[in-house]
């Protein structure tokens, strides 16, 4: 028998977009609070998202092989272009030697011109002069001949090198989409192996729902100036007609920048304040704090809270959840209705927001129906502790591929879990 409470605390968004990793939003900057979260992902929606990631990856596979093969065929001596470039190579050696030649012939005629006998007739220097002149016109062809076949060398090697250049960095490319995939991929079979554990652990879980179990977050400011701390109350009732053995307050917060893309999740602190003692207390990283003990039917508790802000966080929004579980000494268990947000802004340090409402409720509820928190006493001290209450773990979906398209980029989800044995 287990109590397990998950709350929602990203929203999905597409690949193309950036993701929104809390439940807040910058519908804050337009005074309309609205606290959006996204519904945990059924097992067909993973199982789907699985299938569509091990598709992309199995595509990425296939590319970079044929990127690899593109690669190896253009650096092999039948590439086209190969070819084409070694024939222009050739072309411009044999105008090179042509060139050369005719400069030689063209050596010749002058030294054979300069070398006739005084006694050499008028037909012979004619005819010496008339092939000197034409050794000189072959040789200047020759030279505009090897000056093209040059540059038919040199365009034909460029494209050939163009070419290899750009297949070796198709196969980078390649190569990073087949990596970047197989996260994908891993994330979302994980995502998938997680979320049927779960399911097959929520087949014992064999505690209630309580709506009468309420929490409700009195005098939390709806506007706090970061460097500064708001003092406020949690108030737990059990509006049920059956005393309540322990019932275990639960509060998670979160908050972002204005533009609701900067997680501020390690500036903004929330603590509470036992009734026995006058030294606060960080809420623990399962969000729960001591259990109230014997919560009479009818009754309430109310918990002293802190939220502390860091003077060095921005202008923000932020969100406090808070709900509500309990456990009887008889095994039987319950939990409260699902997690009731609080919205607020964050005033950058130094602000003067002057008189400020109090908080109230989101309209927009996350989806948690099956998660469960643990909670604090009757109207006295909050008495107990949660060192062995059991373990805790932490599961992750961020699936950032167009694999994940059909449920969304990403969602991260923060899970608790209790064990009947732990609260004996």
């Amino acid at each position: 028998m287990k109590i397990r409470r998950i709350l929602a605390t990203a929203v999905a968004a597409a690949v193309t977009t950036p993701a929104v990793l809390l439940s807040v939003t910058p519908a804050f900057a337009d005074g309309k609070p609205a606290a959006q979260t996204q519904e945990k992902p059924s097992l067909a929606e993973l199982e789907k998202a699985a299938a569509a990631a091990q598709a992309v990856y199995d595509d990425a596979v296939a590319a970079e092989s044929a990127a690899v093969a593109a690669l190896e065929a253009a650096g092999s001596d039948t590439d086209p272009l190969t070819v084409a470039a070694q024939e222009a190579a050739a072309a411009a050696v044999a105008a090179a030697t042509a060139k050369t030649d005719a400069d030689q012939a063209v050596v010749d005629a002058r030294a054979a011109l300069e070398n006739l006998p005084e006694t050499a007739t008028d037909e012979q220097r004619t005819a010496a002069e008339t092939a000197l002149a034409e050794a000189e016109a072959a040789a200047t062809a020759a030279g505009e001949v090897k000056t093209a076949a040059d540059a038919e060398a040199a365009e034909a090697a460029d494209a050939r090198d163009d070419a290899r250049v750009a297949a070796a960095r198709a196969v980078g490319v390649a190569r990073k989409a087949t990596k970047a995939a197989l996260a994908d991929k891993t994330a979302a079979d994980e995502a998938l192996a997680k979320a049927k554990e779960e399911a097959a652990e929520e087949g014992d879980d064999d505690c209630v729902s309580e709506a009468r179990l309420t929490t409700v977050v009195k005098g939390l400011p709806s506007t706090v100036v970061a460097g500064t701390k708001a003092d406020f109350e949690l108030r737990v009732t059990n509006g049920s007609d059956e005393t309540m053995d322990r019932v275990f307050p639960f509060a998670y917060i979160d908050a972002t920048d204005r533009s609701g893309l900067k997680d501020l999740g390690d500036l903004v602190h929330l603590q509470w304040l036992p009734a026995s003692s006058s030294t606060w207390k960080n809420v623990d990283n399962e969000h729960y704090m001591d259990p109230i003990s014997r919560l009479g039917a009818g009754a309430h508790a109310d918990l002293k809270m802190r939220l502390k802000i860091d003077a060095s966080a921005p202008a923000g929004n932020g969100v406090t959840f808070v709900a509500g579980d309990y456990w009887n000494d008889n095994g039987t268990c319950g939990r409260g209705p699902d997690l009731e947000g609080y919205e607020f802004l964050i005033a950058a340090a130094g602000s003067k927001p002057g008189k400020v409402d109090d908080a109230e409720p989101g309209t927009t509820k996350p989806n948690t129906s099956d998660l469960k928190p643990q909670s604090s006493t009757s109207g006295g001290p909050v008495r107990g502790s949660l060192a062995a209450t059991g373990t805790s773990s932490t599961s992750q979906l961020a699936l950032a591929s167009g694999a994940a398209l059909a449920i969304g980029a990403g969602a991260v989800f923060v899970v608790r879990r209790r064990k009947a044995d732990s609260h004996a």
